[in-house]
């Protein structure tokens, strides 16, 4: 059974630094675009940053470019997903999700892979909590 499961989140000062990790294993996950997306209580989910299968290609929000660092391990059984941010800003605290596509879709544009339509697994999330 395919599963993705984050960690990493926790409390964190502004302009720290945090690493979430993401393991997803169940399915050839080494072959799927893997993003990472964040979610505020009661607004919608927001695409943060996206991997394709072999890393070639990444993506960022406007919002997080050169403070967040996207990476992947594809190992045999499990793929490792991680997001590095830096300099985090309060308003930055959120659930933050995993996800994979696994439509077997190529070439998406930059648009479809920032929507949250594109990615049909994902994890349960991470809490991140930016404050002093």
């Amino acid at each position: 059974q395919e599963q993705l499961v984050e960690s990493g989140g926790g409390l964190v000062r502004p302009g720290g630094s945090l690493r979430l990790s993401c393991a997803a294993s169940g399915r050839t996950f080494s072959r799927y675009t893997m993003a990472w997306f964040r979610q505020a209580a009661g607004k919608e989910r927001e695409f943060v940053a996206a991997i394709t299968w072999n890393g070639d290609n990444t993506y960022y929000a406007d919002s997080v470019k050169g403070r967040f660092t996207i990476s992947r391990d594809n190992s045999e059984n499990t793929v490792y997903l991680y997001l590095r941010m830096t300099s985090l800003k309060p308003e930055e605290t959120d659930v933050y999700y995993c996800a994979a596509d696994g439509s077997g879709s190529s070439g998406r544009s930059y648009y479809d892979t920032a929507q949250v339509y594109s990615y049909n697994y994902w994890g349960q999330g991470t809490q991140v909590t930016v404050s002093s």
